[in-house]
């Protein structure tokens, strides 16, 4: 279960690396480390652990839906970075984005525990990809993303 970077100080941790991949458009940085708690939670975490009161009792589920893995947290957690100067049209954002979650989803067993960010570099060039959801340019980024994780893997 890929989890998702979503502070920005998490981000610039991460984006202090170098990258340890790059293709033409994409670059993919990695930090052996946890996403930072919010400046409150920490100190809400160690007052919940001082409760001197009796543990709730609660009874067992009645099926079997309640998996024990989807209640662990992720041990991968990824971050996106798509500029608007490298990609203009909302729609291309939004494919791009996809292509990513799916490219680390299909990629996650493969992955190193820590954060991961993919950085957008350059953008797709407009003449070869004239439209903003075209599937060529969703396959295009298929391609690149795979080489992407792949080489990051080795």
């Amino acid at each position: 279960m890929l989890g998702r970077i979503v502070r920005s100080a998490d981000f610039e941790r991460v984006l202090r690396n170098a990258p340890q991949s790059r293709t033409a458009h994409f670059a993919l940085h990695h930090l052996r480390d946890r996403p930072s708690l919010p400046a409150g939670a920490a100190a809400k975490r160690a007052t919940a652990d001082l409760s001197t009161g009796e543990a709730p009792v609660s009874d067992p589920p009645v099926d079997d839906s309640c998996d024990k893995t989807s209640l662990a947290s992720p041990r991968c957690w990824l971050g996106l970075v798509i500029p608007k100067r490298h990609a203009r049209r909302s729609v291309t954002r939004s494919l791009l984005k996809r292509q990513i979650r799916a490219a680390a989803g299909r990629r996650e067993a493969e992955l190193a525990d820590g954060l991961w960010v993919v950085r957008l570099r350059t953008a797709f060039d407009p003449r070869q990809f004239p439209s903003a959801a075209s599937s060529a340019l969703a396959e295009a980024a298929r391609a690149e993303l795979a080489a992407l994780f792949g080489r990051a893997r080795a």
